[in-house]
């Protein structure tokens, strides 16, 4: 019996009704520690019935170090499902959970977590799942990502997932999940008396009856728990928080157990499963029998379920169990508790947490836990090796695993707790790897905070110590990110140290760093060796033995640089196949931006926006802010191109806003963004705005990037209609010298069109038909007519209206193929003023112009695939979506392509 929280109920109905029509969703309860949430997570199982499968487990404040043991709790039912997943994200769960032959394998987070999307859909193929989820607080790191990233992506599958939290304790306890949230918050004073009526009778004194509503607040078990200890006479409760006499209320029950009871609950609070295998050797290891847990259950304090676990009345009872034991009894139980378990890392951690001096061979243990953290994708690496190093009795040795500590808290995104243990490690050693590999844990600290020429120069110093050059290349090329955006000496200085590095010709780096050098020193203006062809390069860096597609992602967008786009689409869609192929999904946003960047300049503008889309999503699955930051800007662009005004804002300022974790850098979609934003006002007829953006884009310090380098033509237009073209003067003379090194004819192009609007006006003529013939040449239908447009202008302006008329309609006609609609309307009307009637006015922009235009990207992606024969199965495994999510998106589609079947789907595309 629930009393006052019809709100909470209904909103749990909704998700449980919604999930049996086959619509999955999420909830997250807060609230601070016995507010109900517990009792709300019961009260669904309830409602659920008889009609829904129910997974459920709940996270342990010990096992908060422990990769995926709340993950492995939850999905234990669905293993025998595993058969079902792609390849790659069956082997990924099985290494986060050490199954079978994974010893050796490899887990990429973003796997596990698909991999946790796709179990869940199979356990809900035959019916409705509910998925319920205590204690999210204590959770570890690696579970709660997993899930996370799944309850992200659940769409048609028919999951209900439900989750708990307390506002305090635990490192997520405030954390935003990004899911929707429902707070939970104390009973009205009417549901609150009602409540304690019940627990405590008719005959409790007034007095005590008032004292304990007025201490409860609200808090229902409080109201339960606390009549307990009460008494019959009032007394104060010495200003304590409402927690702390809660645990106080526990202690009150568990004292009056006898005492080997209360050292078997102790067992079984510390052993973090509550498995009775575990719990009840361990209790025996002591003297203890099981029958001394019949006491307890009596109490109603525990129960034993149907799959042999102790579970515990409440988590605040679990945790008054650990609290109120003395030190060294804890450290005889969790001594007990490893003895009873079978070697791995539950027990070495254990082991460690009864450990009080060092121990060489627990430090080693604690090392390869640490080691088969970071090998299956999880978080806790860092707490493992940093335990080790304090367990080790040899100097050198412990130093060692607290720089292994250090990197490893780095990967997890722990910048503050890395960054002190490179303080210590480092005062501890003479090393010189060592301060150089601790001198890159701080980069990447100062990267992620925004501090990128801090970041650069200790890259370059630790590069430049006496290390080997191998691991110099890895520096300089982590050197070269951070001064990318510090500006253009400091990527000049680390790419003169990358040529000049004594690689041996065998090693993997060698052919990136030959070729980035070349790719980029140019378009700087630059000298620089000889560029030959990415695929040559990246075929050498895979002979060598280069990691693929990890080691080859910024090959892929040095070819942007100096213009190389259509080796960036060859490169890059290959690397995207591959992992996809290989599951290192990790990569593929940062592959994908640079993929869709080129389709764009291709002018293969919906098969852009496909790529960045999805990688938009990846993105914020795997939290890599950066990207989510550069591929709404990306985005942006897309919608200002065929005006889309309310959605370029969004992404924009969504762009804009997006920084890194734990810090106020700034957001690395910021020079895309702006680039929309004026791409928006130039094609709106406001040349003011887009030249107030597009001026400090071009001549400040991210004037090397590659939006920044082709947004120089959209300056040079917009400077022309304000009359103020000496403000396109020097980034026109830097986007000349571009085109020089870039040697491409699309390029000359652009830079063709730049010269006829700078004049004079008895150039302007031969530059904008030399344009027209290289344009010509090429596949960039946008920026040919827009030069067709501009030339079409200037004819009119010069009275030559007959002339006119065949670029503007050209303009028109591809303007409108693509959807461009402010540049249709431009076109259109400068038509219509050489005194011919321009073609009927397009469809609106949020009207169908093709059959594919009202199908969402997502739509359009699946669609493709099946009309190439794929299976949804298939489709789901290349989207990382579920088969039902496929097939639902798929039934949306049919109608809006005006089909009724999957055999259409070829023909209409």
């Amino acid at each position: 019996m629930l009393y006052g929280r019809e709100h909470e109920q209904a909103a749990v109905a909704g998700l449980l009704a919604a999930a049996g029509d086959g619509r999955s969703g999420a909830l997250l309860l807060r609230g601070e520690a016995g507010i109900g949430k517990t009792a709300l997570l019961d009260d669904a199982v309830a409602r659920a019935g008889a009609g829904f499968r129910v997974i459920r487990a709940a996270g342990v404040e010990y096992e908060a170090e422990l990769p995926f043991a709340g993950l492995s709790l939850l999905l234990a039912p669905g293993l025998d499902r595993l058969y079902a997943l792609p390849g790659p994200q069956r082997r990924a769960l099985e290494a986060a959970f050490g199954l079978g032959d994974s010893s050796t394998a490899t887990a990429d987070r973003l796997l596990v977590g698909l991999a946790t999307l796709g179990l869940l859909a199979e356990l809900a193929s035959e019916q409705p799942l509910l998925c319920v989820i205590d204690d999210v607080q204590w959770l570890d790191r690696a579970s709660l990502d997993a899930l996370l990233l799944a309850a992200r992506r659940l769409q048609a599958e028919g999951v209900a997932l439900l989750l708990a939290a307390r506002t305090e304790g635990g490192a997520s306890a405030e954390r935003q999940l990004g899911l929707p949230e429902l707070r939970v918050s104390g009973l009205s004073e009417t549901d609150a008396a009602r409540l304690l009526a019940h627990r405590a009778g008719p005959d409790l004194p007034a007095a005590v009856r008032d004292r304990l509503l007025a201490e409860a607040a609200g808090n229902p078990l409080a109201l339960t728990e606390l009549p307990v200890a009460a008494g019959p006479q009032p007394h104060t409760a010495g200003g304590l928080p409402l927690t702390s006499r809660l645990l106080i209320a526990f202690h009150g029950q568990v004292t009056g157990l006898p005492p080997a009871t209360q050292t078997l609950l102790l067992i079984a609070a510390a052993e973090e499963s509550g498995e009775l295998d575990v719990v009840l050797p361990a209790a025996a290891a002591l003297g203890i029998g099981a029958e001394q847990l019949t006491p307890a259950e009596e109490s109603g304090l525990v129960t034993v379920t149907a799959d042999r676990r102790i579970a515990f009345r409440h988590p605040l009872l679990r945790s008054a169990i650990l609290q109120r034991a003395p030190h060294h009894q804890r450290l005889t139980v969790h001594r007990t508790i490893a003895e009873a378990l079978p070697d791995g890392d539950r027990r070495t951690w254990h082991r460690a947490l009864a450990a009080t001096a060092p121990d060489a061979d627990l430090a080693d243990a604690l090392e390869r836990t640490a080691v088969r953290a970071e090998r299956r994708g999880g978080h806790g690496g860092a707490a493992a090796y940093e335990r080790a190093a304090r367990l080790t009795p040899d100097r050198d040795a412990a130093t060692r695993r607290l720089v292994l500590a250090a990197e490893a808290a780095t990967e997890e995104g722990e910048l503050v707790r890395a960054e002190a243990l490179a303080d210590e490690a480092a005062g501890r050693t003479d090393n010189v790897l060592a301060h150089a590999l601790l001198d890159q844990v701080r980069a990447t600290a100062h990267f992620w905070r925004g501090s990128y020429p801090t970041a650069n120069r200790l890259l370059l110093d630790a590069a430049g110590t006496d290390i080997e050059p191998s691991h110099a290349a890895r520096m300089l090329f982590q050197a070269f990110h951070a001064a990318w955006y510090a500006g253009e000496e400091a990527v000049v200085a680390v790419l003169d140290r990358l040529a000049a590095l004594p690689l041996a010709p065998d090693d993997p780096l060698a052919p990136l760093a030959r070729h980035l050098p070349a790719a980029v020193l140019p378009a700087l203006g630059r000298p620089a060796g000889p560029l030959p062809p990415v695929r040559e390069s990246a075929g050498a860096a895979r002979r060598a033995g280069a990691e693929t597609p990890v080691d080859l992602v910024q090959l892929c967008g040095a070819t942007l640089i100096l213009g190389r786009d259509e080796e960036t689409v060859e490169l890059g869609g290959e690397l995207v196949a591959e992992a996809r192929a290989k599951g290192t999904v990790g990569v593929m946003p940062t592959l994908q931006f640079f993929l869709a960047e080129a389709e764009l300049f291709h002018g293969r503008h919906a098969d852009a926006e496909l790529t960045a889309t999805e990688a938009l999503a990846l993105a914020q699955d795997t939290g890599q802010h950066q990207w989510v930051s550069q591929l709404s800007a990306l985005l942006a662009y897309l919608a200002a191109l065929d005006g889309r005004t309310e959605r370029c804002t969004e992404l924009a300022t969504t762009a804009l806003a997006i920084t890194g974790p734990q810090t106020a850098a700034p957001a690395a979609g910021r020079p895309w963004a702006h680039w929309a934003l004026a791409l928006l006002d130039l094609g709106q007829g406001r040349a003011a705005g887009a030249a107030d953006r597009l001026h400090p884009l071009t001549t400040g310090p991210h004037r090397h990037h590659v939006c920044a380098t082709r947004a120089v033509p959209d300056l040079v237009e917009a400077a022309v209609r304000l009359g103020t073209p000496d403000r396109a003067a020097e980034p026109y003379e830097r986007f000349a010298r571009w085109t020089a090194a870039a040697d491409r004819p699309w390029a000359e192009a652009l830079r063709l069109r730049c010269q006829a609007l700078l004049g004079p006006d008895e150039l302007a003529e031969p530059a904008y038909r030399a344009a027209l013939d290289l344009h010509a040449t090429t596949h960039r239908p946008f920026e040919q007519a827009r030069t067709a447009l501009l030339y079409g202008e200037w004819l009119r302006r010069t009275r030559r209206r007959t002339d006119a008329r065949p670029h503007l309609h050209f303009a028109l006609e591809t303007f409108d193929r693509l959807a461009a609609h402010p540049w249709s309307t431009r076109a259109r009307t400068e038509l219509s003023a050489t005194g011919t009637p321009a073609p009927d006015t397009p469809l609106s922009p949020q009207s169908p112009q093709t059959p594919l235009t009202p199908l969402t990207p997502q739509e359009l992606q699946i669609a493709r695939l099946a009309a190439q024969g794929l299976t949804n199965r298939d489709i789901a495994a290349q989207l990382f979506l579920s088969p039902r999510t496929v097939a639902h998106h798929l039934y949306k589609a049919y109608p809006k392509l005006g089909i009724t079947s999957r055999t259409a789907l070829a023909s209409v595309l």
